[in-house]
C-alpha cells in the first residue's frame, strides 16, 4: 500500500467512524424532544433536504441528482419515505436498543432480496447469518409481546425491510444518484406531517434540536459516502456497524434505558451474525479506489 493510498484509507476510516457515531444518536434526538414523531420527521427532513440540496449545488451535481434520477431514483424516494415514516415512530414506541438491533439485519435481508430479485449469488455464510439474525430478531420481538413496544418493533422491521429494498435497487441500478432521492423522500413526507402531526406547534428550542438532527445526519451521509470511496466495501460495512452497539450504550447513559434480557440475547445473536458475515467480505476485499459516488449514504432512513 503506497503512502498516498494509506493516507486516503486513514481519512476514509475516520470519516466512517464519524458517520457511525452520528447515526447512533438517532434515537437520542428522537426521544430527547417532546415533539411527536411526525413533527420530528418534518423538521429533520426540511433541514436535511436543505443541506443536501446545497451540497449537490456546491459539487455541481444538482442536475444529475434531481433531473437524471430516473424511475429507480423515484422508487428509492418513495420507499425511503415509507422507511423514514416507520423509523422515527419506532423510536417513540420501543427501546433504542430494539430498533438498532433490528435495523442491523438490513444488509442480510438485502442479500436475500438480491438473490431472489436479481439472481445475485448469496454465500452460505451470509445465508446462515441471515437465519441466525432472524432468530435474534424473533427473540427481541418476543420480549415485547403484550406491550406497546411491539408496535415499535413492527415499525422497525418495516423500516429495515424498506432500507434493504433500497440497497438492492442501488445494487441493480448503480447509476442511480443518491442525494436527489434522499431529498425527494423528505419532500414526500411534508404533507402527511401536517395530516398526522402539528409541526408548527413545536417549541422553538426543539426546532433547533431537530435542525441539528437533520443537519448532522445529512453531514453524516456525506462523510459516509466520502469514506466509502476510500475503504473497501466489506470494511466499510464493518466500521459503520459500530453504530449498533453504540446506540444502546448512549441510551443507557443518557436515558438510563436498560435493555431487556430478550433484547440483549437477541441483539447479541444479530450482532454476531452481521459481523461474521461482514468480516468474511472484509477479509477478501481489495485495496480501496477513490471514486466519485454519492449513493453509499442513501441506505439510511
Amino acid at each position: 500500500m503506497t503512502e498516498a493510498i494509506r493516507s486516503q484509507y486513514s481519512v476514509g476510516v475516520l470519516l466512517l467512524i464519524a458517520a457511525a457515531v452520528t447515526y447512533s444518536t438517532a434515537g437520542i434526538f428522537t426521544k430527547g424532544v417532546l415533539a411527536g414523531a411526525w413533527s420530528v420527521i418534518f423538521w429533520r427532513g426540511i433541514f436535511a433536504a436543505g443541506f443536501t440540496t446545497g451540497w449537490t449545488i456546491g459539487k455541481g451535481t444538482f442536475r444529475h441528482n434531481f433531473f437524471e434520477m430516473g424511475k429507480s431514483g423515484w422508487a428509492v424516494g418513495i420507499i425511503g419515505a415509507l422507511g423514514t415514516a416507520a423509523f422515527i415512530p419506532a423510536f417513540k414506541l420501543t427501546s433504542i436498543a430494539n430498533v438498532s438491533f433490528i435495523y442491523a439485519i438490513a444488509p442480510l435481508i438485502a442479500a436475500v432480496f438480491a438473490w431472489l430479485a436479481i439472481g445475485e449469488r448469496i454465500t452460505v455464510r451470509t445465508l446462515i447469518g441471515s437465519i441466525i439474525a432472524l432468530v435474534g430478531v424473533g427473540i427481541i420481538v418476543s420480549g415485547s409481546f403484550g406491550q406497546i413496544s411491539l408496535q415499535g418493533d413492527g415499525l422497525a422491521l418495516v423500516m429495515t425491510t424498506a432500507m434493504a429494498t433500497i440497497m438492492v435497487i442501488y445494487r441493480k441500478y448503480s447509476d442511480t444518484p443518491g442525494a436527489g432521492p434522499s431529498v425527494l423522500q423528505s419532500l414526500f413526507l411534508i404533507p402527511p406531517s401536517f395530516v398526522f402531526g402539528s409541526p408548527f406547534q413545536t417549541a422553538p428550542l426543539e426546532i433547533l434540536v431537530l435542525a441539528a438532527f437533520g443537519l448532522l445526519f445529512a453531514i453524516a451521509s456525506v462523510t459516509l459516502a466520502e469514506g466509502a470511496k476510500r475503504v473497501p466495501s466489506g470494511q466499510t460495512a464493518l466500521i459503520v456497524a459500530l453504530e449498533v452497539p453504540l446506540a444502546p450504550i448512549l441510551a443507557l447513559v443518557i436515558f438510563t434505558e436498560v435493555p431487556t434480557a430478550a433484547t440483549l440475547i437477541g441483539g447479541g445473536l444479530v450482532l454476531i451474525a452481521v459481523l461474521a458475515s461482514i468480516k468474511n467480505t472484509a477479509e477478501v476485499a481489495d485495496l480501496p479506489a477513490v471514486e466519485d459516488d454519492d449513493t453509499a449514504a442513501q441506505t439510511r432512513p
